[in-house]
């Protein structure tokens, strides 16, 4: 409890050397309050009725804090600060694999290709029941996750159970550093087109993606590139501007940062010497793409140096900085905006209004504002980046989720695996008829349960008819909508069944190629990279896209 105290009398103490550049009347305002919150800690954990834990009161208390201004600003005490650099890293110790919660046991789902986990011959969909001779069942995925990370070098044996196996298996795994690269995948994917996959922003990922275009360059002898940002979250800003900086002169002004303090009111330019200035450039976006995704597209955007094409993006364009603080625990906060070329902020949510439910609202309509890029072509702050060319997103079906949650297409790949030594590789291989009918015969002896979309908009709508007294009248209609719209496995198999093809054709080739096998699959029928390749190989279309 001591402990406790010293800390509040530091945070006192620190606010009072930052209120020299206060007016009083706010360092008076933060000094009260921290007083209240001091008393109220202390009678808390003195007089409550039972037994309190005071680190957990205290992270109570600034979680419930931080959350009040953004998702963004986190407080990650010293005993989450390994994950914490871990994730900044993207390195760790361990074994190299995706895994799952499977029942009370844990399943290795999707081992990287020439990782650990692969190299000691485990494969997807064997079950870990023992760690180094410990069982691990009832042990969430977390906690099995962290028995399998250790030092690089050091050996963990696992014993799983493997379908077809009559016995459960020891298989030793040595750990390595694993670094899971940003550029998971790079190929041409029509004639002098050629594709990168960016996942993150890390530290490496500029380095990554250079290296990928020049090989591209070397081998393909490319013409134009796609860069794919769909599904980035961002990452660090600095990686960001060198990205941009390899397709736009040294000097060019990439983004801004504006904050409340002139410290974080930042500039930056392109330092470095650009890879390429004149390839014909488009980069694909979506909803989830955000943050250091959103500079690159808005700013080659806004130069007019790359057709942007997908969904609307996320919409964040705010930027963290960390702070150290006492006993190793660090703060990560907002500190400023950022700003593409043409004066944009893409921010989306307003975090200062929130809604009934304590998300942030959309910035209002009369606050979007218009600029201009280098050409002249009209974009507006505000709601993340607009694409030049929309590509509808496509939704899956129910019976296809169903599919896919209930592990029934990743355990009919598995069954597969085992009795076939190899199939074609992942441009060719496709599911026959014979192979279909085979995994509609496997889904149908299972159990799964779906509802359409149809199904729960007409039982919206049957109660609306209740509510104004027009059911009795339509019950007959009603009744024949709720049959023919109602599931049905047979039916729906069927008629969905280039859909669901497309899923069990990716599942069965990540197990024999892993997931550059299935990212090469999928950019077959890539609907966003099909547009994007049409752009490409049409220069006229793509030159007046980026004339005003």
């Amino acid at each position: 409890m001591k402990n406790i105290y010293i800390l509040i009398f530091l945070i006192t103490s620190n606010f009072g050397a930052f209120s020299q550049k206060e007016n009083t009347e706010e360092f008076f305002e933060i000094s009260k309050n921290l007083t209240i919150f001091s008393e109220v800690y202390k009678n808390i954990n003195f007089y409550f009725v039972d037994e309190t834990n005071p680190g957990e009161l205290m992270k109570t208390g600034i979680d419930a804090m931080l959350k009040s201004l953004d998702p963004y600003t986190n407080f990650i005490p010293e005993s989450n600060i390994e994950d914490y650099r871990m994730m900044q890293s993207g390195q760790y110790g361990g074994i190299g694999s995706l895994i799952r919660k499977q029942g009370e046991f844990v399943q290795i789902t999707n081992p990287y290709k020439g990782f650990p986990a692969q190299k000691a011959g485990l494969k997807a969909g064997d079950l870990i029941k023992e760690i180094d001779g410990k069982s691990i069942e009832g042990k969430r995925s977390s906690e099995v996750s962290d028995l399998l990370k250790g030092a690089k070098g050091t050996d963990v044996i696992l014993s799983v159970e493997r379908t077809k196996e009559t016995t459960l298996l020891l298989i030793t795994v040595t750990r390595e550093l694993i670094t899971i690269p940003t550029v998971p995948y790079f190929n041409e994917v029509s004639n002098g087109v050629g594709y990168i996959k960016l996942t993150q922003f890390m530290g490496t990922s500029s380095s990554e993606l250079g290296k990928a275009f020049r090989a591209l360059i070397d081998t393909n002898n490319i013409t134009s590139l796609i860069l794919d940002l769909r599904g980035n979250p961002g990452g660090l800003l600095n990686e960001s501007v060198n990205i941009v900086n390899m397709f736009v002169p040294k000097g060019t002004k990439v983004v801004e940062t504006k904050g409340r303090l002139k410290q974080n009111n930042l500039t930056y330019f392109g330092r470095n010497k650009p890879l390429d200035l004149k390839i014909p450039l488009v980069v694909l976006v979506n909803g989830n793409s955000a943050s250091a995704s959103e500079i690159v597209s808005g700013t080659l955007q806004d130069l007019d140096r790359a057709v942007i094409i997908g969904n609307q993006s996320y919409g964040k364009g705010l930027v963290q900085q960390t702070k150290d603080m006492e006993y190793n625990s660090i703060i990560k906060l907002t500190i400023a905006k950022y700003y593409t070329p043409s004066g944009r902020c893409i921010q989306r949510l307003d975090y200062s209004n929130r809604n009934t439910t304590g998300k942030g609202t959309n910035i209002s309509d009369s606050l979007v504002q218009s600029f201009k890029t280098k050409n002249g072509r009209p974009v507006t702050d505000g709601r993340g980046i607009t694409p030049d060319i929309e590509v509808k997103e496509k939704s899956i079906s129910s019976i296809s989720a169903a599919l896919l949650t209930k592990d029934i297409i990743f355990d009919f790949a598995t069954d597969f695996y085992y009795k076939n030594k190899e199939i074609a590789s992942p441009k060719d291989y496709k599911l026959g008829d014979e192979e279909y009918k085979k995994f509609v015969l496997y889904a149908l002896n299972k159990d799964f349960d779906y509802t359409t979309g149809s199904e729960k908009t007409l039982e919206r709508l049957k109660e609306v008819a209740q509510d104004e007294q027009y059911y009795e009248a339509a019950k007959e209609e009603f009744d024949a909508l709720v049959k023919s719209l109602s599931p049905d496995k047979k039916r729906d198999l069927k008629k969905f069944k280039d859909e669901i093809t497309m899923l069990v054709e990716n599942e069965i080739i990540g197990r024999y190629y892993f997931q550059e096998g299935q990212i090469t699959h999928d950019l077959m029928k890539d609907d966003y990279v099909l547009k994007a390749i049409e752009v490409l190989t049409n220069k006229a279309e793509y030159d007046k896209i980026l004339k005003p």
